[in-house]
């Protein structure tokens, strides 16, 4: 012992000094940080070995993960994209009236999905909005942010710093946090945000002129390929402007094509009728769905499916690759200024060209007959042989796969029903609120809502291994005393304080070290000592871990302590000042909503 800290509690402190240091400086990532405080909290002996693991398995890991999962089979059944643009249509032409519709809908939307998804769903949306309407996109996006980050803290399983909250009052012998228990300050807060931004942020903030490059990158794919429509497609007897309004904004005809021959324009009135072909111009996403979708088919490969087939080396395989691939164009290749038609890729090559991206300009005209420039992306398929032979030509820069996921939008509703099902289960809490996401995420897998790779693929692990760390570095800080000792500390500062002041205190800490930190470490390391703080004034300790958890993930004071502001800041073209003009008087009205509410939810015993 020394100086009445033990030595457990030195090997702690060093522990903490060592993950403060990589967080703030980011010289490794931070999973890789949190699988070393998991070995030197064991190594050192502060832990048991089966402590030091044990966030792996903890309730917090698990709910990130079935989260993910949920909000991945959103993503992909393209509900997400449709609730985005529907708010988008509400958002009117106006500011106030945008700032009225967008963030209250980006709010409840955060409230079940992280933050940074639902910023970078409304990006594209809002920047359209910008282009079709006077209002700067500087004036639209950071009431987005702000309102996805402020809408996080309605539900437990909307940040990962209220699962660590959870977990660590779990640790502490309480009961835990509900999963709507927050949800009076989340809603308060998300409120407030909306009135702070309609009559005195929206004077706050910039209005930075659109920057065409920035919002170009979120534009439509330029993807071109030919659609046929089949006899039962559900496209036959409509115009093209119906078409394209039911596919919304992934879908664009380019030219249309009967018994060979094309449709004069302007097409009008004209219904399409079984076997026309469409050029189309779309997404990846939407090109890689095309295939499942019930009618349509892509022409190339109907075309010379029989063809492909019959020249396969493999005989027995009877069915075309399920897998597309893309190649780039080369710089003075040879094929550069020859028709695709022409170059006869089949027999050339024994691949098929379904798709060509180019980055400028429209193509009006049939896959085969377009002119191949340099740098354009050919999307194909062939069997392995031809793929290797087609790598290995000086034509073609590189064979890389095609990167589109196909999307069952058809099973929207189905996965809203899914999710609405799983959300009431848990609200009424008599089931396990892990065991009843867990459910909701296998059935979404099971539905067909998102595959089980896609599943896979959207946890974000890094977020989980540091989940994982975050657990046993808050267990340490109880075990070992040492939130305690620096509890005792700050009890004889704030004895004679009120509980609001002392709550005001602790979340203007807070927020100024979650800049630095993410919300989830912020919360593992203040988290313990909150409690500490609470026992010692014999104070319930929700109010003071909840207080830590909200100021993790509502702290405005600079654009760098939420990813989804850096998401913004180039197509915003923000500059740093920007977001602390709004945001420092936005977090101290945050601040005090919080410290005057949070002892009202969990009020003296």
């Amino acid at each position: 012992m020394l100086n009445g800290i033990e030595l457990d509690q030195i090997y702690l402190f060093a522990i903490l000094t060592g993950a403060v240091i990589l967080l703030f400086t980011e010289w490794i990532r931070i999973d890789l940080t949190a699988i070393l405080i998991i070995l030197t909290l064991s190594l050192t002996g502060v832990l048991a070995p089966e402590d030091a693991l044990a966030g792996f398995s903890s309730e917090p890991a698990i709910l990130l993960a079935t989260v993910f999962v949920l909000n991945g089979a959103l993503y992909h059944t393209g509900l997400s994209e449709k609730l985005g643009e529907w708010i988008k249509r509400l958002a009117g032409k106006s500011l106030e009236r945008a700032i009225a519709v967008v963030m209250p809908s980006v709010a409840l939307l955060s409230a079940f999905t992280h933050h940074v998804t639902i910023t970078g769903l409304m990006l594209p949306p809002l920047l359209k909005l910008s282009r079709e309407t006077s209002i700067p996109a500087s004036k639209l996006l950071i009431p987005l942010s702000f309102a996805a980050s402020l809408g996080t803290s309605i539900t437990i399983i909307g940040a990962p710093a209220f699962l660590i909250a959870d977990g660590l009052l779990k640790q502490a012998g309480q009961s835990g946090l509900g999963i709507f228990s927050i949800a009076p300050i989340g809603l308060m807060l998300s409120l407030t945000g909306t009135v702070f931004f309609l009559f005195l942020g929206r004077y706050l903030l910039p209005a930075h002129p659109s920057e065409d490059e920035a919002i170009d990158h979120f534009r439509m794919d330029g993807y071109y390929t030919e659609l046929i429509l089949l006899p039962d497609s559900p496209l036959i007897g409509k115009t093209i402007s119906e078409i394209e309004e039911q596919q919304k904004d992934v879908l664009k005809v380019s030219a249309w094509y009967r018994n060979d021959r094309p449709r004069s324009k302007p097409y009008g009135t004209k219904k399409t009728q079984a076997g026309d072909v469409l050029v189309i111009r779309t997404s990846q996403d939407k090109l890689a769905t095309i295939e499942q979708e019930r009618g349509i088919a892509l022409q190339p490969l109907e075309k010379y499916k029989e063809t492909f087939l019959s020249s396969q080396e493999n005989e027995n395989k009877g069915e075309l690759p399920t897998q597309l691939v893309q190649s780039v164009v080369a710089p003075r290749s040879e094929l550069i200024g020859k028709t695709i038609g022409k170059i006869n890729f089949l027999e050339t090559y024994g691949v098929i060209i379904v798709s060509v991206w180019r980055r400028k300009g429209w193509l009006h005209t049939e896959i085969s007959r377009v002119k191949l420039r340099e740098g354009d992306v050919l999307v194909l398929k062939g069997d392995d042989n031809s793929l290797k032979r087609l790598s290995e030509d000086n034509s073609f820069l590189m064979l890389v796969p095609f990167s589109g996921e196909p999307k069952p939008v058809h099973k929207a509703r189905l996965a809203a029903a899914i999710m609405i099902l799983t959300t009431v289960m848990a609200a009424l809490n008599v089931i396990p609120v892990e065991i009843v996401l867990l459910t909701g995420a296998t059935i979404m897998i099971l539905s067909g809502c998102i595959s089980l790779q896609q599943a896979y693929q959207a946890i974000d692990t890094r977020i989980y291994i540091f989940i994982a760390g975050a657990i046993p570095l808050g267990m340490a800080m109880q075990v070992t005393g040492a939130a305690d000792l620096l509890a005792g500390w700050l009890e004889g500062l704030v004895t004679t304080w009120d509980i609001r002041w002392i709550l005001l205190a602790l979340f203007l800490t807070t927020g100024i070290v979650t800049q630095v930190m993410s919300d989830a470490a912020t919360t593992a390391l203040f988290g313990p000592i909150a409690i500490a703080l609470a026992r010692g004034l014999n104070l319930p300790p929700e109010a003071f871990v909840v207080t830590v958890a909200m100021a993790s993930v509502t702290a405005f004071f600079t654009p760098i302590g939420h990813h989804g502001n850096l998401l913004i800041y180039g197509p915003g073209r923000y500059q740093f000042s920007d977001f602390m003009r709004v945001g420092i008087p936005l977090t101290l009205i945050v601040a005090v909503i919080v410290s005057l509410m949070a002892p009202m939810l969990w009020p003296v015993k």
